[in-house]
């Protein structure tokens, strides 16, 4: 059997890993293909080094764009290398544009998809990812959910239950894998209690009084806690852009994932608007206060460290105090987020 990965953005990388890894050792052929859709070398390369991914055997190198640009310029690089390669099944991952990209052309091609971290819903079509991750799921022939919820999200939506494998996180399989390294990292002058950031989101950043608001929450605490938010290039423009003054932030630029990892088990809270570290800081047991009205991702909520604080200056300020009170939210890590999901997939790939 011949297996084709596609991967185009960080949170990729992250779930790729250990899907390579174990497919590797049970001893099929693979390909792999990086769109290219993240090309900064902080974003990409150096997670292929850190993750130990092997060099990708196509680059697309499509570089960034508007949604319906950057999409349909997948399709058009990636049509010939499905042609040329003629894998048995596409392996695409999460719900960026690279994702539903492969998942079209595919489809057009009558070659088999399977999704990894299929059945994640929202319920708010205002986000692009939302809609990637419904229509992947709809052409994917193999859906392997994290949770539980994303078994009953695709069968409410129609899909075969033989087509369902919850399998567990394959993100917590590379957590797992590389926490031991992260936690020996030295500190590196960092304080020894501090709030973790991290910002991306349109809705958040693009515009001024949301982007304002969240900004005057950590401020406001930041005389008690310090706060470390390694900036998105994206967030970092619209800092400059609106002219806010976030000098008692400790702004960083983009950090690798090892490094990121070592930070997040060590703070005291993690504000975020990112799908995949709300799953990361429910395994490490760390408070995540998420800064979006919905998640995909509610078992964090439900079993979790995850509270959604959504827009509300107040509620984020609130749950901060929490935390400085030592009120910080208690939960516990959801079933088969184990660290063996890669092996799962491999093992169905094997066999089916």
């Amino acid at each position: 059997m011949h297996i084709l990965h596609v991967v185009g953005a960080r949170p990729n990388f992250v779930k790729a890993a250990p899907v390579l890894r174990a497919i590797r050792q049970v001893g099929l052929r693979q390909t792999l293909v990086h769109t290219g859709q993240h090309y900064d070398r902080n974003m990409s390369d150096v997670f292929f080094s850190e993750l130990e991914i092997p060099e990708p055997d196509f680059n697309l190198e499509v570089g960034s764009g508007s949604h319906a640009l950057q999409t349909a310029e997948i399709m058009r690089r990636f049509e010939p290398v499905v042609l040329e390669r003629r894998p048995d099944i596409v392996l695409v991952y999460g719900d960026v544009n690279s994702t539903v990209a492969a998942a079209l052309v595919c489809a057009k091609l009558l070659v088999p998809v399977a999704h990894v971290e299929a059945g994640l819903r929202s319920f708010d079509r205002t986000m692009p990812e939302e809609v990637n991750r419904v229509v992947t799921d709809r052409l994917s022939d193999l859906l392997f959910t994290p949770s539980e919820d994303g078994d009953a999200n695709l069968l409410k939506e129609g899909v075969a239950r033989e087509r369902i494998h919850l399998v567990g996180n394959v993100m917590i399989d590379t957590l797992v894998r590389r926490l031991p390294a992260a936690r020996s990292l030295p500190r590196n002058g960092f304080p020894d209690r501090f709030a973790l950031v991290t910002l991306h989101r349109p809705s958040n950043v693009d515009d001024n009084g949301s982007l304002q608001r969240i900004l005057d929450s950590l401020i406001e605490v930041s005389g008690e806690l310090d706060i470390l938010f390694p900036v998105h290039p994206r967030t970092r423009q619209r800092i400059a852009e609106f002219g806010i003054d976030a000098k008692k932030l400790h702004l960083l630029e983009p950090i690798p994932y090892i490094e990121f990892l070592s930070l997040q088990s060590r703070a005291a809270v993690v504000i975020t608007d990112s799908g995949g570290i709300q799953e990361e800081t429910t395994y490490l047991g760390v408070p995540c206060l998420t800064v979006r009205p919905n998640t995909e991702r509610p078992i964090t909520v439900t079993m979790g460290t995850n509270i959604l604080v959504g827009e509300d200056k107040d509620r984020l300020s609130g749950e901060l105090k929490n935390v400085l009170a030592g009120r910080a939210k208690k939960g516990v890590v959801p079933p088969l987020w184990d660290g063996h999901a890669g092996e799962r997939i491999a093992d169905i790939l094997q066999h089916a």
